[in-house]
């Protein structure tokens, strides 16, 4: 069986997965695959997390070679009314970090998961990040995921997609299971 062919793309888009649905994340993770498949270097940059969570072995353990993942967050969930100092902190390496990489030339697809949380929470500006959309190199792929996605966002993204939950087994007191949801 033989394997893809390297190919790439020559201009770069903005997508953003949103809505209350299940699915963002994932939808990320399945373009990364794709990205791999064709020998395109992916960094995935999550924010608010700092869980164990299964895509992290086989993306640093299968595909480290071409995918890099880093955690800007802790192992607690974020609340309003409970975001801590460490927290803002995480947020903005997490920017800083994203912001490199944008310019570094060896990767062509950047996955911010959960940014559109951490800006509705506070710990990034809006603006920031639209300073980053509207600064992003031509070539680069630019992907946004997580619940409340600013309008601003939406608006500067070339594709958006809206994940909404129809029904979920959570509201039964389902808790998140390995290799389904976490």
């Amino acid at each position: 069986m033989g394997g893809f062919k390297k190919e790439t793309f020559s201009k770069g888009y903005v997508q953003v997965y949103t809505g209350n649905g299940k699915g963002k994340t994932t939808a990320a993770l399945g373009l990364t695959i794709r990205a791999v498949a064709h020998g395109m270097k992916v960094y995935i940059a999550q924010f608010l997390k700092g869980q164990d969570y299964g895509e992290l072995y086989v993306l640093r353990e299968r595909m480290g070679d071409l995918v890099t993942i880093e955690q800007f967050g802790t192992p607690k969930f974020v609340k309003t009314g409970q975001i801590s100092d460490e927290d803002y902190e995480l947020a903005r390496r997490g920017l800083e970090k994203v912001k490199e990489i944008l310019f570094d030339k060896d990767y062509r697809i950047v996955i911010m998961e959960e940014v559109n949380v951490a800006m509705y929470l506070g710990l990034l500006g809006k603006r920031e990040v639209l300073e980053l959309i509207k600064n992003k190199p031509e070539e680069k792929e630019l992907i946004l995921t997580g619940r409340y996605a600013p309008q601003e966002i939406i608006d500067a993204a070339d594709l958006v997609t809206e994940m909404r939950e129809v029904k979920h087994y959570y509201q039964k007191g389902v808790m998140a299971r390995p290799g389904i949801e976490k």
